[in-house]
């Protein structure tokens, strides 16, 4: 039996995740792919590696930007069930010093423009911050 390593699971669920994105990931998508969104390169369900109890780990996030190192997660219906793993998640996130910004599905599909302008108005200071420190 093949044994495949953390890096090979990451890379096809997030291929899966990609292949099956909801309504509102492919309208935040459109926005935010080839650089359209104040000129920052962002990733779809990427692989955010992480080390608890000395075990290899990771989450996928929904949208992931390296270069201001946040993190764009879009809740559904299932984020009502799993609050504390949300919680649990953006604390691990936050501690690798990676923000995380929660928009639910519903945000994104009725108002997008609002919804970037919100993000907007979290990223232009986080930008800012993170230029001063390089």
């Amino acid at each position: 039996m093949k044994s495949y390593s953390i890096g090979q699971i990451a890379r096809q669920v997030s291929r899966e995740l990609r292949n099956n994105p909801t309504d509102a990931e492919k309208l935040l998508w459109k926005a935010l792919r080839n650089r359209q969104f104040l000129n920052l390169k962002f990733f779809r369900q990427h692989p955010v590696f992480y080390q608890y109890n000395s075990k290899n780990s990771f989450f996928i996030a929904d949208f992931y930007c390296h270069e201001i190192k946040m993190v764009i997660e879009l809740d559904g219906n299932i984020h009502q069930n799993q609050k504390d793993y949300d919680h649990i998640r953006t604390e691990i996130l936050e501690f690798k010093n990676i923000f995380v910004v929660r928009f639910s599905n519903k945000m994104i599909t009725k108002d997008l423009d609002h919804s970037l302008n919100q993000l907007q108005l979290l990223i232009t200071p986080r930008k800012h911050d993170l230029k001063n420190i390089t």
